[in-house]
């Protein structure tokens, strides 16, 4: 996995932490991911320099504004493709995850474009 995409996964995460009405501590984030808690405390560090998170000596991370709003597009097309998998493919939920995951990095907007026509053009027959 890129370095780029690891960035993603960890915002994503905190995102569905978050999500679930809890706080996202470095345990968490490491024990979702199953990574170190040492790689967790160093991409935080990268986060919170670009100003994705907030976060306080050994406190919670918060996601800033930017980090929740890019967060939040990356989980909807997360949802969008494995809706995709799916609905077209007839792949499990579980196997339409795992790709989804691995997927959601490296498609372009337009793909995503179209992706979200077909599954609503898919809706209306």
């Amino acid at each position: 996995m890129k370095y780029h995409d690891a960035m993603e996964m960890y915002l994503e995460t905190i995102y569905l932490l978050e999500g679930q009405g809890g706080d996202a501590r470095v345990a968490d984030i490491a024990r979702a991911l199953k990574v170190s808690r040492p790689s967790v405390s160093r991409a935080m560090k990268h986060l919170r320099d670009q100003g994705w998170i907030h976060q306080e000596s050994y406190g919670p991370v918060v996601l800033s504004e930017m980090g929740r709003e890019k967060a939040g597009r990356i989980y909807a097309n997360h949802r969008l493709i494995t809706a995709f998998l799916v609905r077209t493919l007839d792949l499990t939920q579980e196997e339409a995850e795992k790709n989804a995951c691995r997927m959601e990095h490296v498609v372009t907007e337009a793909l995503l474009a179209a992706i979200e026509k077909l599954l609503k053009n898919k809706d209306e027959i």
